[in-house]
């Protein structure tokens, strides 16, 4: 009888008693040979689902979902209420050609001289644009041969390293060459295909990128599932003339946050070689912020692009749900998944992601979704197109960090943003936070284990490795109505966000609630679990999967050891224009200075 508790309807919720609560996640560090042992123990009968239902009581999950009565009635997949146009932006073709779409997109960018920089030898260390790949093409300068065989070298020397950190796990140096020849002809010819032709990309290894097999990082889905053909993303890239470069390393299957594969080895960030890169695209990237691909193509079903993008001094991009295809992805049922691009820079972000755009007739009846717009940045003065944009902060959840380095930083991004554009900040408050959390769990770790089954049950589930393995036992302890709440609560979210946004344009937080952490040396052979450091991670990444709002991770500076710290934007529903356009002049004041990350590698001039 005591148990039962009550909420009231999201709109009836008082704001003004709402009181923040730190997420305190009650769960143990594991390595090594305990680590197999915990395993071992919670997969067995009896006694596995005895440990399993304590960690759930303890972290409140039984509360949360079963003892608990909601209001609402459940939201399977984001639904969102007609939006308002964004302004001072240009209109994307969705069934138009790529190659135009990208074309568009030049348009929009601010004046950038590519000679200027490439002829200036002393000028501080910067991250080569998807336009100084360009100029240099069409100068002459180089050619997209020359700078395959330079890639092709720190690749095939990094396959070599003890232990191993690969960040690519299918690659193929004759499939590179081929592409980079064909590109190369096209700039002799003085036919290049778009902005992006010779461009060298990564895909991760969860999107089909034809003739690689798609493993999610496994060693066996490429034995039950066949890749035929390009996924729409990476086919739409492909028509740019794109150079794929083959699939980069991830967390098995997208279920972790650090990057942690026994399978091919652990992506090493390059700012700090004994730390993670975050996950689960790890290996784009750390390829990017390495200075090997100008982007690549990650997922993000809890900030699978956001984390790793921001942990590595690097742009990631997290579309509106809907707005880009999952056709050929190993999770393209999802309600919780994108693909997106990360690369150096917002605006190559911008020509990547209108590349990929657009999703299938039947997102487009179901969503409704608003046109994908990109913010016309050539066009106007920043001061009045931004000066009138209201940012909100929930300053209590916004400093619920490990270190207030990131906070800090943060902070002085959110500083200068309000001082040079006069953007408002407006304090906001976000209830029932805990109640998200739980809810994207159960949604997302119930859409993992229905895609994983089949292969489990026929014999596949003793080849995951062993944090995977972990994962699926809680997983499999969700019940049907466990589901239907989260799903209730799914819709409560949407409310109070919703009602967030008749206030504020944007959203902003810390991208993760702590730097990239250490790799222990014992979690390279068999893996870790360690939810402590997940949540951290996590923190502030949930809203924008649960509800499918779009996101981006801008870099806004370096803690005191040297890692960098990101900033994260959530816009209102389809509104990626607007978090660009904040993205892009944050990038401006606070992106001065970058650091040379350890491992960087100069594939444009060869220094």
């Amino acid at each position: 009888m005591g148990n039962k508790r009550v909420m009231v309807p999201a709109k009836d919720v008082d704001l003004s008693s709402i009181k923040y609560q730190p997420q305190i996640i009650q769960a143990p560090h594991v390595t090594g040979f305990l680590f197999r042992l915990f395993v071992r123990i919670v997969e067995a009968p009896l006694v596995g689902p005895f440990i399993i239902s304590i960690l759930k009581k303890d972290n409140q999950f039984d509360q949360i979902l079963r003892n608990t009565v909601i209001p609402e009635e459940p939201m399977f997949k984001p639904e969102y209420p007609p939006q308002e146009p964004e302004p001072a932006v240009i209109v994307l073709d969705e069934d138009g050609r790529p190659e135009d779409r990208v074309e568009s997109a030049l348009n929009c960018l601010p004046h950038y001289d590519p000679a200027e920089l490439w002829e200036n030898s002393s000028s501080p260390f910067h991250y080569w644009k998807i336009r100084d790949y360009a100029y240099a093409y069409r100068s002459r300068n180089v050619t997209p041969s020359i700078v395959a065989e330079r890639i092709i070298s720190v690749i095939e020397e990094n396959l070599r390293n003890t232990p191993p950190s690969p960040l690519l796990i299918s690659f193929d140096a004759v499939e590179v060459r081929k592409q980079a020849a064909a590109s190369t002809q096209r700039f002799e010819e003085g036919n290049p295909l778009s902005i992006l032709d010779g461009i060298f990309m990564a895909i991760k290894d969860d999107i089909d990128c034809y003739p690689h097999p798609s493993n999610g990082a496994s060693t066996w889905m490429h034995e039950v599932r066949t890749v035929k053909k390009d996924a729409a993303s990476v086919s739409r890239l492909r028509s740019c003339g794109v150079i794929l470069i083959g699939k980069a390393n991830m967390h098995e299957f997208g279920m972790g946050t650090t990057g942690n594969n026994p399978n091919y080895g652990t992506a090493r960030n390059p700012h700090a070689p004994d730390r993670y890169t975050g996950g689960s695209s790890s290996g784009p990237a750390a390829l990017v912020a390495s200075g090997l691909c100008s982007a690549a193509l990650g997922t993000d079903g809890g900030g699978s692009v956001r984390i790793p993008s921001s942990l590595c001094g690097v742009v990631g991009l997290k579309t509106n749900y809907g707005r880009t295809s999952m056709e050929g992805s190993l999770c393209d049922s999802g309600t919780v998944e994108i693909i997106g691009p990360i690369a150096s820079s917002v605006e190559d972000v911008m020509l990547v992601y209108s590349a990929i755009l657009g999703s299938s007739p039947a997102t487009r009846i179901s969503l409704k979704p608003s046109p994908p717009c990109l913010p016309t940045l050539s066009f106007y003065d920043d001061s009045n197109a931004l000066g009138s944009l209201k940012i909100g902060k929930y300053t209590p959840w916004f400093n619920d960090v490990l270190s207030t380095e990131v906070s800090d930083k943060c902070e002085d991004a959110l500083n200068l943003l309000s001082k040079a554009h006069g953007c408002e900040i407006k304090e906001i408050v976000i209830p029932e936070l805990h109640e998200m959390r739980t809810a994207h769990v159960v949604s997302i770790g119930s859409e993992c284990l229905s895609a994983l089954n089949p292969d489990i049950e026929d014999g596949k589930g003793g080849k995951l490795t062993y944090d995977t393995r972990t994962s699926l036992a809680l997983f499999r302890s969700f019940t049907a109505a466990d589901y239907v709440a989260a799903q209730c609560l799914r819709r409560r979210i949407m409310y109070h966000h919703m009602e967030i946004f008749k206030k504020v344009d944007i959203i902003v937080t810390p991208t993760t609630g702590m730097t990239a952490p250490k790799i222990p040396p014992s979690a390279l052979e068999s893996g870790e679990t360690d939810m402590p450091t997940t949540g951290y991670l996590m923190r502030f990444i949930i809203a924008a999967n649960l509800l499918g709002l779009p996101a981006i991770s801008i870099p806004v500076g370096y803690d005191k050891e040297g890692l960098p710290i990101g900033l994260q934007v959530i816009g209102r529903p389809w509104a990626e224009a607007t978090i660009l356009r904040i993205a892009s002049a944050v990038e401006k004041l606070c992106g001065e200075s970058k650091k040379r990350p350890v491992s960087y590698y100069d594939v444009l001039k060869g220094n």
